[in-house]
C-alpha cells in the first residue's frame, strides 16, 4: 500500500488541497473558491467556521473519500496570514477573522504601538517596522472598538493554527508565524517576547511554539469525523501560505526570491544571516536557523478579476488575447495598483489607485494590460528594495495562479530586467504543506526538495528602454497625486460612516 501525504492551504481566495506520494507524485488535487469580506472601507475579514473550516471539510473529505489503495501517513496546512481570529474556550470565533495587511483598521494603534515601545527597539527586535502586517495593533483595535468580543475571547489563531486547533485540540503557533504577530515575538531570541506581550495580549492564552515541520498531534475522532481524514494521522503546524509555497518551489538558499502571483503579490527572500531593513518584513523561515525577507503588495490578482468583473465578465482567456496583442506601455497608460491602499513599499493605508494616460481610444484590453504592467513596475521597486550588498538576489522563482498563460510573467521579465524560474510543479503552498508532512513524519529526510525547473521567462531587450521611460512616470505618479487621493480616500469613509 502506498503511502500518502496530504497538503491543504486556506488562501485568500480559495482552499487547495493536494494528496501527495514520498517522492513528490501527485496524486490528486482539490480546490475550493471563496472569497473575503470587505465591510468598510480599509477592512478585510473572512468568516472562519463557514469559509476556512468549511471549506478545509470539503477538500478533505473530497481527498481522501476513496484513498484508492494509498495509505494516509501524515497531513500539514497552511494558510492565509497573519491574520487575527480571536476563539472562546470551545474554538469558536468571537468576530470576523481580521486579514494580514490588506486589512488596515488598526492605523493609530500602529502609531500608538511605535511610540509607546520605540520604533527603533520594534525593528531591532522583531525584524520589521510595525505596519497593518502586524497582529498587535489589530488585537488593541478589537480591545477597543469591541470590548465584549474581547471579553469573550481566550486564544488567538492564525488560519494554519485554527485549522490545526480544530484538527487535534492543540493550541500551538509555528515559529515563523509569531514571527509575524509583531510585536509580540523576539526574533532574535526565537521566542515570546515576554516583556511584551502582557501589554498587548492582556488575559489571552499565549500558544505553544512549533517550528512548520513539527507533528504537534492527531486528528482526533470528532475531525475524523467532519473531515473524513482517517482518526489519529500525524498532523504538522504548518505556516503562512506563501512561506509554505516558497518552500514547494525550493526557495531555501540564501540569494533564492520568490516572487508569488496572488491574489496579491509577495515576496519571500532567503537570507544569509539576519538583517533588517525599515521597509522590509525580516521573519524566521519555514526551517530552524533560518531567516527571510519578505514584502508585499495590497492587489495582484484581484485586480485582474477587478477588470474582468468591470468590462462585463469576458472570459479570461480572452482578456490576456487582448492585452497581448497590444504594444508594450499599453498605448501610454501608467496604473498605479493600489486600490487596497498599498504595503511594500509606501505602506500608506489611504492610497488609492490611479490610471494615467486614458483617452477615448484606450480599451479594456489597454486596462487589462497596464495592470500588469502596473503591478511590474511595483514588482521592480521591490525588487531593488531587496537586491541588497548584503543580500544579493541570485534567483527569482515565480510561482502562483498568475504565472499561468506567459503574458504577465513576460511582462515582469521586462520589466524588472531579470529571468524569471517558473517551477514544473505550480500545485501552490499545499504542495509545500505535503513537503512539510513528509519531513515531519519522517518519511523523507529534511533535506529533501521536491521542485524542478519548468521553464524561465527571460526578458526581452527589446522592451527595456520603453519600460524604463514609464517605470519613471510611476515612480512619480504616487508622490504628484498622494494629497489628492488622501482627500478622495477621507470622502469615501466619510460617506461609508454617513
Amino acid at each position: 500500500m502506498a503511502e500518502v501525504l496530504l497538503g491543504v492551504d486556506t488562501g485568500t481566495g480559495s482552499t487547495k488541497g493536494v494528496l501527495a506520494t514520498a517522492d513528490g507524485t501527485i496524486v490528486r488535487t482539490a480546490v475550493r473558491q471563496h472569497a473575503m469580506s470587505l465591510p468598510r472601507p480599509g477592512w478585510a475579514e473572512v468568516d472562519a467556521e463557514a469559509v476556512w473550516w468549511g471549506d478545509f471539510v470539503d477538500v478533505c473529505r473530497e481527498l481522501t473519500s476513496d484513498l484508492d489503495g494509498h495509505e494516509l501517513v501524515g497531513m500539514c496546512v497552511s494558510g492565509v496570514g497573519p491574520c487575527l481570529l480571536l476563539c472562546d474556550d470551545d474554538l469558536a470565533p468571537v468576530r470576523p477573522a481580521i486579514l494580514y495587511g490588506i486589512d488596515m483598521r488598526a492605523t493609530a494603534e500602529i502609531d500608538e504601538l511605535a511610540e509607546r515601545l520605540g520604533a527603533e527597539h520594534v525593528l531591532e527586535r522583531c525584524g520589521k517596522a510595525l505596519s497593518t502586517q502586524a497582529v498587535g495593533p489589530k488585537m488593541v483595535w478589537v480591545q477597543r472598538n469591541e470590548p465584549e468580543a474581547w471579553r469573550r475571547a481566550r486564544r488567538w489563531f492564525n488560519s494554519n493554527s485554527y485549522l490545526v486547533a480544530k484538527l487535534t485540540g492543540e493550541y500551538v503557533l509555528d515559529h515563523h508565524t509569531a514571527s509575524q504577530n509583531d510585536p509580540l515575538y523576539d526574533l532574535r531570541r526565537n521566542d515570546w517576547a515576554q516583556d511584551w506581550l502582557p501589554d498587548v495580549v492582556g488575559h489571552l492564552e499565549v500558544p505553544r511554539l512549533v517550528w512548520p515541520a513539527d507533528v504537534v498531534g492527531r486528528v482526533t475522532a470528532e475531525a475524523s469525523a467532519a473531515t473524513g481524514v482517517p482518526e489519529g494521522v500525524p498532523v504538522c503546524a504548518g505556516t503562512v501560505d506563501a512561506w509554505s509555497e516558497a518552500f514547494s518551489a525550493g526557495v531555501r538558499r540564501p540569494g533564492d526570491l520568490m516572487l508569488m502571483y496572488g491574489s496579491t503579490m509577495f515576496f519571500v527572500q532567503v537570507l544569509p544571516s539576519l538583517q533588517t531593513h525599515p521597509l522590509l518584513w525580516t521573519t524566521t523561515g519555514v526551517e530552524r536557523e533560518q531567516f527571510t525577507l519578505a514584502a508585499g503588495m495590497s492587489t495582484s490578482g484581484s485586480l485582474t478579476s477587478w477588470v474582468q468583473e468591470l468590462t462585463g465578465g469576458a472570459p479570461f482567456e480572452q482578456l490576456v488575447a487582448e492585452a497581448s496583442a497590444l504594444p508594450p506601455g499599453s498605448d501610454g497608460l501608467v496604473l498605479l495598483p493600489y486600490f487596497a491602499g498599498e504595503r511594500t513599499p509606501i505602506f500608506d493605508p489611504r492610497a488609492r489607485g490611479v490610471v494615467a494616460g486614458l483617452s477615448l481610444r484606450h480599451g479594456r484590453g489597454h486596462l487589462f494590460r497596464a495592470v500588469y504592467e502596473g503591478i511590474a513596475y511595483g514588482i521592480r521597486q521591490i525588487v531593488e528594495f531587496l537586491d541588497g550588498e548584503q543580500t544579493p538576489i541570485d534567483r527569482l522563482v515565480a510561482v502562483g495562479g498568475g504565472t499561468q498563460g506567459g503574458l504577465w510573467t513576460q511582462i515582469v521579465s521586462d520589466v524588472v530586467g531579470r529571468p524569471q524560474v517558473v517551477p514544473t510543479q505550480t500545485v501552490g503552498a499545499s504542495y509545500g504543506d505535503a513537503l512539510l508532512a513528509a519531513i515531519g513524519t519522517g518519511l523523507v529526510p529534511p533535506e529533501t526538495d521536491w521542485a524542478s525547473v519548468g521553464t524561465v521567462v527571460e526578458p526581452n531587450p527589446a522592451n527595456h528602454e520603453l519600460y524604463d521611460r514609464l517605470y519613471g512616470v510611476y515612480g512619480d505618479l504616487y508622490p504628484a497625486t498622494k494629497s489628492l487621493v488622501h482627500t478622495l480616500a477621507a470622502t469615501q469613509e466619510d460617506a461609508f460612516r454617513s
